[in-house]
C-alpha cells in the first residue's frame, strides 16, 4: 500500500489534504466527497491533528433555553449538542423546560484539580516511607520547580499512596481555563527531574506515569478526590409540574430513583444516573473538548428527596469533569462558535462552562428518568430516533 503523503515544509494545506484523500480512495475504493468538504483553514490545525485529510461532520442542534442560577453561569443559555442519536436534543430540551418553569438550576463548582501521578520504586518499604516524609518536608521547593514550566498551572498539593516498596505521588494542579493534561505532565516531569537530582536513598526506579492518575479512565480515587472540576447541579421541582410536563409524579420518580440505585449497586456501575455520557459527549464534540475525557467525566452520583410538601429535590454530582475554554480544540472555528453561543470562549470562563454542562446533565436525567417511569421511553425513540422504514 502507498504511504500516506506528508510535506515536511507545509503539511497543513488543502492541497495536502486532497493528496491524502486521493491515496486513500485509490487504495480502498471509498469515495471521500463529504470528508473533503469543509470550511476550516488547514493552517489552523497544527497541534490538533496529524495527516489532516478532511472532516467528520456530526449533526448539531441547540437545546434550551436552559436557565442556570450558578455562581459563574447566570441566565438562560442555548446549549449546542452534536450527536447522531435521535430524541437526544428533544429530551434535553424537555428537561430544560421543566427546570426553567421551576425557576432554574442551582450549580456549584466544589473543587478543581488536574493530576499526574509518578511512581518511585525503592529497595524496600522503609526507604519508600522516608522518601514520602522527605517529599512532605520539601513541598515548597517541589512546587517552585513544577511551576517553572507554566504561567497558569499552580501545584496545590501532593497526595501520597504507598504499596510494597513503591510510593505514588499524585500531583494536584489548578490549570486556569485549560484542561491541563499536557501542562501538568510537563510540570510534574520537571519537578521529578529535580527530585531525582537529589538522589533519594534506596531509589531503584522511576516512572512519570503508572496509571494512578487515571487519565482517560474512571477511578474511585477521582470520585473521592476530584479530577478536573467537581460540580453539583440541583433543583426542586413542584409535584404539579412533574405531572403536567413529565406525565408522572414526584412519588413515582423517587421510587424509580431507589430502584436505579439498587441496579447500579448490583451491576457495579460507576454512575447511578441514567445517561450523563449522552449530554456530556454531545457538548464535548460541539465545544471542542477532548472527547476521550468522557471516560472519567461521565461518572456521577444522583441523589433525590421528596420534600414534606411533595416537591422533588434532585442533585447530580460530577466528580471528574475535564473541560476547557482555552487551548486544545476550543479555538477551532465551529467549536469556538459554540462556546461563544454560551459566552464561554477564552479565559476566566471554565467554571461557567462546567456549571452549564452540569445543569445540562441534570436536565437529561430528569427527562429520561421521567420517560422510563411514564412508559414513554420506547415510544419517543420510535417517534424521533428512527431514520429507516
Amino acid at each position: 500500500m502507498q504511504k500516506i503523503p506528508r510535506n515536511k515544509d507545509n503539511d497543513y494545506t488543502c492541497d495536502m489534504a486532497t493528496e491524502r484523500r486521493r491515496v486513500i480512495t485509490e487504495e480502498t475504493g471509498a469515495g471521500l466527497e463529504h470528508i473533503g468538504t469543509y470550511s476550516i483553514d488547514p493552517g489552523l490545525l497544527p497541534g490538533n491533528i496529524e495527516n489532516f485529510s478532511g472532516v467528520a461532520q456530526v449533526p448539531m442542534g441547540f437545546a434550551g433555553p436552559l436557565q442556570v442560577n450558578g455562581e459563574h453561569a447566570r441566565g438562560e443559555f442555548y446549549v449546542p449538542m452534536a450527536t447522531s442519536e435521535g430524541t437526544l436534543v428533544a429530551s434535553y430540551s424537555r428537561g430544560m423546560r421543566i427546570a426553567r418553569e421551576a425557576g432554574g438550576i442551582k450549580t456549584t463548582v466544589i473543587d478543581d484539580a488536574m493530576q499526574r501521578a509518578p511512581v518511585f520504586v525503592f529497595e524496600d518499604a522503609r526507604f519508600a516511607r522516608e522518601f514520602g516524609r522527605w517529599v512532605s518536608a520539601h513541598f515548597a521547593q517541589i512546587k517552585a520547580k513544577a511551576e517553572e514550566t507554566t504561567s497558569s498551572g499552580k501545584l496545590i498539593n501532593i497526595e501520597q499512596y504507598a504499596a510494597a516498596k513503591m510510593c505514588w505521588l499524585r500531583f494536584n494542579f489548578t490549570c486556569g481555563d485549560a484542561a491541563g493534561q499536557n501542562m501538568v505532565s510537563k510540570a510534574t516531569r520537571h519537578a521529578c527531574m529535580w527530585i531525582l537530582d537529589q538522589n533519594p536513598p534506596g531509589l531503584e526506579h522511576f516512572s512519570l506515569a503508572a496509571n494512578f492518575d487515571t487519565d482517560k479512565k474512571h477511578s474511585w480515587v477521582n470520585n473521592l478526590h476530584t479530577r478536573g472540576k467537581r460540580v453539583v447541579a440541583e433543583i426542586v421541582l413542584p409535584d404539579h409540574l412533574i405531572k403536567t410536563v413529565l406525565n408522572t409524579s414526584s412519588q413515582a420518580m423517587y421510587r424509580q430513583r431507589q430502584l436505579s440505585n439498587m441496579g447500579s449497586i448490583m451491576s457495579g456501575a460507576v454512575n447511578n444516573g441514567a445517561h450523563y455520557a449522552n449530554g456530556i459527549t454531545a457538548m464535548f464534540i460541539a465545544c471542542g473538548q477532548d472527547v476521550a475525557n468522557v471516560a472519567e467525566s461521565s461518572a456521577g452520583i444522583n441523589y433525590a428527596e421528596i420534600r414534606d410538601n411533595g416537591d422533588y429535590y434532585l442533585a447530580i454530582t460530577i466528580p471528574s469533569l475535564v473541560v476547557a475554554t482555552y487551548g486544545g480544540g476550543t479555538g477551532l472555528p465551529t467549536q469556538r462558535e459554540c462556546l461563544n453561543v454560551l459566552g464561554c470562549y477564552g479565559r476566566d470562563r471554565v467554571y461557567k462552562f462546567a456549571e452549564i454542562v452540569a445543569a445540562t446533565v441534570l436536565c437529561g436525567e430528569l427527562s429520561l428518568g421521567a420517560a422510563v417511569v411514564a412508559d414513554e421511553w420506547v415510544s419517543s425513540h420510535d417517534a424521533y430516533g428512527r431514520n429507516r422504514p
